[in-house]
């Protein structure tokens, strides 16, 4: 996977080091791993639909686990690839009072 998209990962492998230090950049992050989360799933699909076909359909999980972690091992802010961050601002609330309610 890494040999047959180099160039692809390591342009990725620099906007992830300028991301690790400045999570401003999360934009050009998206841009920049969207096709490689693509590389990335299609190899685990390439890989996880072997098992399946060959009966070991309950092993399927842990491998794809144990493949993204071996992934989180080179980029280990992948999962961040896709995170939509909104600037929010949020109102203040007046005070208020309760009254007291009379019981006879």
């Amino acid at each position: 996977m890494l040999e047959e998209n180099s160039g692809a990962f390591k342009e990725f492998g620099k906007v992830h080091q300028e991301y690790s230090k400045d999570s401003s950049l999360q934009e050009k992050y998206n841009e920049a791993g969207k096709p490689i989360v693509s590389i990335i799933r299609d190899y685990e699909d390439r890989l996880c639909k072997h098992s399946e076909g060959s009966g070991y359909a309950s092993y399927t999980g842990n491998l794809a686990e144990k493949f993204w972690g071996e992934v989180q091992r080179d980029f280990p802010l992948i999962d961040r690839v896709g995170v939509i961050i909104r600037d929010f601002s949020v109102k203040k609330i007046e005070p208020f009072e309760l009254r007291k309610i009379k019981l006879v």
